[in-house]
């Protein structure tokens, strides 16, 4: 080893020792005399003096400059009285530098290292192995390892084992597009990245595994966002022989002591609230959401037909909510909530600011007694602004449900120490497609509807509620599971009722299909995404900052340059023709 000790490790106990340190220059201060510098590596700082006594030592350590990769043989020295550093684990000693020796000089970085000032993220993600050496990107990637270790260790102890399933499989499309693989020696066949593990782990159930879970890499040809990338990670979780709250219970227990002692962040209740997903969408307008704050969706819907405003009376949903303290807001400020509104479907935002006296946007046009009896029926106060929305059911509950977080963020209605684990629960198993003339999966197609609902498939499959649960955290959803079908002939009837033909079916699932007749177990899964799971806990903006080397929001590697062109050649080996 090129070192002894890290340079987060000694302490004053260390004094009188002769150490070997190396790491990376993190700044450098010439006191005209002694020159020290603090020498960096991925386990902390240490501070290193050069006295000029000792010329050869005082000569090398002159010329270094920030990010040189050096090597440091020297003293360990208790700091003087007073001069103790308590912002620094090894504040209270430095080393008297013996020997330097220069391991790797260093151009100057296009960003700082040393500080964390803004950064272009472009510029962070073309050098991002200049990035991962700040303290930020370190102790992310630190927490990610401690939260997947801690995973790992929990379900070792719960019975669980790890199992690999392959990355090159067959192309189903469904949800979002695969990533193809060509196949040089099957030529115009294609293997396909997976989207997740969703058959393989259940073929694991048949294959008798039990308990499953796999770290897993996944892949979606899908636009970009925050918390999406092109590739991502998931905790892939399978049981066999249990029912919906064996698998929540577990995930719950598991995360819940997960937060707790790795990330210091508190639960916000213990057990987790449970919500049925028609609930959600009406106190919420949506199935992720955050109940760290209230300003719940209120329904006037009622007050508002007899209103006599046509507006109000005609619309099919009328729907507020009260943004506390928000009373003051100008007409500007409420013309751009407005603007955002519409950007959700909203023709508009019917709004009143509760003062001395109200101002309203439809005071002219109901009663005082009418205007009263709304704002009372939704609990506005002197000093708060009522927003409501009239509209379609579906845009009343979207732009109310956005309105809802982007007011609690300006406002720091939510605490960020705070993880606001839920539950929503009993989603409708399908969803009508108008433009397909049929029933979509609202979850994916093999999760199995709640027992006694299974009769509603042959009369009214709109009412039958699927045995899924999705985990949602602070207007995140974490993860998605369900109990699934193991069943080849429940099976059948569901690729039936989305119009999957039977020669479509057998050709895409017929491996799934022979496996059911097996002797298939009941099972049941869930997958909650480590990348969105770690951006949380580290209180990150986006999932970007808590992956290594993430793709930027167009999908590229702006570091190595990939997408990119390849060799002709390599097209012709894989009989592959490109279209312009």
């Amino acid at each position: 080893m090129l070192k002894t000790h890290t340079c987060g490790e000694l302490r004053p106990e260390h004094a009188g020792q002769t150490v070997t340190l190396a790491g990376w220059v993190h700044r450098r201060r010439d006191h005209g005399g002694l020159i020290f510098i603090d020498l960096r590596d991925r386990f902390g700082l240490t501070q290193v003096v050069a006295d000029p006594k000792n010329a050869a030592a005082h000569a090398a350590i002159s010329e270094l400059r920030n990010e040189f990769v050096v090597q440091i043989i020297g003293k360990v020295r208790s700091r003087p009285v007073g001069n103790e550093n308590p912002n620094m684990a090894t504040g209270g000693v430095e080393v008297e530098a013996l020997e330097v020796n220069l391991l790797n000089a260093a151009k100057q970085p296009p960003f700082y290292i040393n500080e964390e000032s803004n950064v272009d993220e472009t510029l962070r993600l073309k050098y991002r192995y200049l990035d991962l050496r700040r303290e930020r990107m370190r102790n992310n990637l630190v927490l990610r390892h401690k939260i997947t270790t801690f995973i790992r260790q929990h379900l070792d102890g719960n019975g669980f084992i790890e199992v690999e399933t392959p990355i090159l499989f067959k192309t189903t499309p469904e949800g979002a597009r695969d990533y193809l693989v060509p196949s040089r020696i099957h030529p115009g066949e294609f293997y396909a990245l997976p989207q997740s593990p969703q058959q393989l782990k259940q073929l694991l159930m048949v294959g008798g595994i039990e308990r499953y879970f796999q770290i897993a890499r996944c892949f979606r040809d899908e636009d970009q966002r925050g918390d999406r990338q092109p590739e991502f990670t998931q905790l892939d979780m399978e049981m066999s022989f249990v029912q919906r709250d064996d698998v929540m219970s577990l995930v719950e227990a598991m995360f819940t002591e997960l937060t707790e002692t790795v990330s210091g962040k508190k639960v916000f209740a213990k057990p987790w609230p449970r919500f049925n997903y028609a609930e959600a969408m009406e106190r919420f307008g949506d199935d992720k959401f955050d109940i760290r704050f209230g300003m719940e969706l209120q329904d006037v819907t009622e007050l508002a037909k007899g209103s006599g405003f046509k507006v109000l009376a005609d619309a099919e949903r009328v729907k507020a909510i009260v943004a506390p303290g928000c009373g003051g807001y100008s007409r500007k400020q409420i013309d751009e909530l407005a603007e955002y509104a519409r950007t959700f479907g909203a023709k508009g935002l019917l709004w009143a600011a509760v003062g001395a006296e109200v101002r309203s946007s439809f005071g002219k046009n109901v009663s005082e007694e009418t205007r009263r009896a709304m704002l009372a029926k939704i609990g506005a106060k002197e000093g708060d602004l009522a927003l409501f929305v009239a509209d379609a059911p579906t845009v009343v509950s979207a732009t109310l449900g956005r309105l809802r977080t982007l007011l609690a963020e300006r406002l720091k209605l939510a605490d960020p120490d705070v993880l606001a684990f839920c539950w929503v629960i009993d989603f409708p198993l399908f969803t009508w497609s108008e433009e397909e003339k049929r029933w979509d999966p609202n979850h994916h197609l093999f999760t199995s509807p709640l027992p006694e609902d299974i009769p509603l498939l042959d009369t009214e499959p709109g009412k039958a509620r699927g045995a899924q649960y999705d985990l949602v955290c602070n207007n995140y959803e974490i993860a998605g599971g369900s109990i699934r079908i193991h069943d080849r002939k429940l099976q059948e009837k569901v690729f039936g009722l989305i119009g999957l033909p039977h020669d479509v079916a057998q050709e895409r699932f017929g491996h799934m299909l022979e496996a059911f007749e097996f002797g298939t177990p009941p099972h049941g899964g869930i997958a909650p995404g480590i990348d969105r799971l770690t951006m949380l806990l580290a209180g990150e903006p986006n999932i970007r900052e808590v992956i290594a080397f993430p793709k930027s929001q167009q999908a590229s590697d702006l570091m190595a340059g990939a997408p990119s062109p390849v060799e002709p050649k390599q097209l012709e080996e894989l009989h592959i023709r490109v279209v312009p």
